[in-house]
Order: structure tokens, then C-alpha cells, then sequence
């Protein structure tokens, strides 16, 4: 079946191996399978939710630009292009804001997290962005989109409001009601400080995540220091249970290794922890450092990121600007 898939990315800086095994990674198998049109969006709309330095704002859309393209996404293969170029977001979020309900909304459990206990202080934008998340995906009929599982409840608004203008419209089919693509397996990648929290660029030490424009140095320093446990290596994948740290680290190497969590363990059972970090550090370093080179490298040119993003935003135009034209006469405007 051929597959229109769309995803996107916030430019919060700083891109990490989470990042990178939890979607990026993901986004290149999706590419190259021929079955597969991909549009990846750099989506600096919804940066903005929270504010942002104007100059750190454009430095972080470039690097999430040279992130995408030293991780393998291939710009003549996939559209690449930063959302505030293409107007029909904008504007397809506006109707669409039109068409969805407020009880949707007050469902939505990130604004609950985001916002924390003073959600009065939040930006409006926050509370609304899954609206405009929506646009993003129906503008382009994208049949799939890569999701993780905290993103699926916001999908799910995408398919009510794509359900909901059609019948307000009588315009049977004229937008997809897209479906998930979930990761299954090292979807979430957990800081190297406490296996019970995400991989986080907020997190305040350095030596919770491996960037990816981090050095082979730091790259195998940060995995030297990595949190354990004081047990060997399990024998089986029900004697990882209560040890998150070893379940993260093992998980890491596995997904680097695009083998089964199973495999690893038969290969490390019984094994101490030193050795394994050993062999996990020369794995993130032999598979990350060829990428942090390639961001390096990127980031001194910034015309040619600028044009990828202008050609990318020029292709996307043609698509979505069809789209809204056809929302407008079907609106009435």
C-alpha cells in the first residue's frame, strides 16, 4: 500500500540520541521504502508555544535541519522544509479551530503536564497548538504518521476534526483521517542518570543524554558515567524488571544494533556492567560521531541549509496551498 507520511520535529536545540532512536532513526527507514511519500516538517509554529530567543530560535531551526539530513534523510527523496514558510498552516489551523469542540480540547493531556498547576499563566498557543498539529498532517493527506505514544491522543483530535469537517460540510472524503505509526519497541529513551525519566535537553546535567553533535570523547565519557545497578547482566528479559537503568542501556544498544532486546541479552547474560559499557560506548560512537561530524560540518554552511529549506518550503507550498484553496470554497469564502 503506498503510504503518504508526515512528520515533524520542534527546533528546541540540541537534538539527542532519544531523538534519534525514538523518531529520526525511524523517519530514514520510512523514506527508503519506495511504498513511501515522506514530508518532515521542522515545526518552528509550534516552538513558539513557549517563548523563544529570536536569534536561538533560527540557530535551533538550522541544526534540527542539519540533525535531519547527518541522520540520512535525504532532501530530493523526502520534502524538508520549516512550517512559518508555508502560510496554509496557519491559516488551515484557524478553520480548524473553527471546527473542533473546546471539551476535545480540554481532554488533552499534555496541556495538563506542559502547563503544570498554573495553567492560567500558559499561552493560549499551548492550549490550542493540536489544532494546528492537525492542519500540519490533513493539509498534505498523510495516511500515516509516526507518532509516540504521548503524541496519540493529539492524533486522535486530528481524525475527529478531519470526521467532523467533512459531515459539517457534506464533503465526504475530503480530508484522511490519518493513522498512527507507533514504534514499537525503544520508542522512549531514558536519561543516563535515572532510567525512570525521558532523555531530556531540559535536564540540567549534561551527562542525562548524548547529543548528537556531541564528540567520540564525551560520547564514551557519558556512557562510562551512565547510572547502573550493582546486579550482572540478566539472563532474560523478566529479570530486567525493576532495573530501568539496565533496561535503558540494553535498549539502546539493541536499537543501535537493529536487533531484538532478547538477542542482547543472550549476548551480555551474566556479563558485568563495565564490559557491556565498553562494547555500548564503541557502538554510539561508531554509529552517533559520524552524525555529530556530519551536523559540524552542516552548520558552517548556512546557505545551503537555507536552500534546503527554502526548496523544501517551495514543494510543500504547491501541496498544502492546493488544499486550503479547496477549504475555502468549501467553507464559503
Amino acid at each position: 500500500m503506498h503510504k503518504k507520511i508526515f512528520s515533524g520535529v520542534q527546533p528546541t536545540g540540541n537534538l539527542h540520541l532519544g531523538n534519534y532512536l525514538g523518531a529520526i532513526k525511524n523517519f530514514v527507514n520510512l523514506q527508503n521504502d519506495p511504498n513511501n511519500n515522506c514530508i518532515y516538517c521542522v515545526v518552528d509554529l509550534h516552538a513558539i508555544t513557549v517563548k523563544q530567543n529570536p536569534n536561538e530560535l533560527k540557530k535551533n531551526i538550522r541544526e534540527t535541519t542539519a540533525a535531519f539530513i547527518a541522520s540520512g534523510l535525504d532532501y530530493k527523496k523526502s520534502i524538508i522544509f520549516n512550517q512559518s514558510l508555508v502560510s496554509a498552516h496557519s491559516e488551515g489551523s484557524w478553520i480548524f479551530s473553527c471546527v473542533a469542540r473546546m471539551g476535545w480540547l480540554n481532554r488533552m493531556t499534555q496541556f495538563k503536564e506542559k502547563a503544570g498547576k498554573d495553567k492560567e499563566k500558559a499561552s493560549v498557543g499551548l492550549y490550542i497548538y493540536p489544532i494546528l498539529m492537525a492542519a500540519d498532517i490533513l493539509l498534505y493527506d498523510a495516511t500515516h504518521v509516526p507518532v509516540g505514544e504521548d503524541q496519540k491522543q493529539h492524533l486522535e483530535l486530528s481524525r475527529d476534526i478531519a470526521n467532523k469537517f467533512n459531515l459539517d460540510f457534506n464533503s465526504p472524503d475530503f480530508l484522511i483521517a490519518p493513522e498512527p505509526l507507533i514504534q514499537k519497541n525503544f520508542a522512549r529513551i531514558m536519561s543516563l542518570k535515572d532510567g525512570m525519566k525521558k532523555m531530556s535537553k531540559s535536564d540540567p546535567s549534561e551527562l542525562s543524554r548524548i547529543n548528537l553533535n556531541d564528540s567520540s570523547d564525551q560520547i564514551s565519557n557519558k556512557i562510562k558515567k551512565a547510572k547502573t545497578d550493582i546486579k550482572p547482566l540478566p539472563d532474560n528479559e523478566k529479570e530486567l524488571s525493576g532495573r530501568p537503568e539496565a533496561e535503558n542501556l540494553l535498549g539502546i544498544y539493541s536499537s543501535l544494533s537493529d536487533q531484538t532486546l532478547d538477542k542482547t541479552i543472550i549476548e551480555f547474560s551474566g556479563k558485568n556492567f563495565s564490559e557491556f559499557k565498553q562494547k555500548l560506548a564503541s557502538l554510539v560512537v561508531e554509529k552517533i560521531a559520524p552524525i555529530s561530524y556530519e551536523i559540524n560540518k552542516l552548520l558552517k554552511d548556512v546557505k545551503f541549509l537555507d536552500k534546503v529549506l527554502n526548496d523544501g518550503s517551495e514543494k510543500a507550498n504547491q501541496i498544502a496551498q492546493k488544499k486550503i484553496e479547496n477549504m475555502k470554497k468549501i467553507v464559503g469564502f
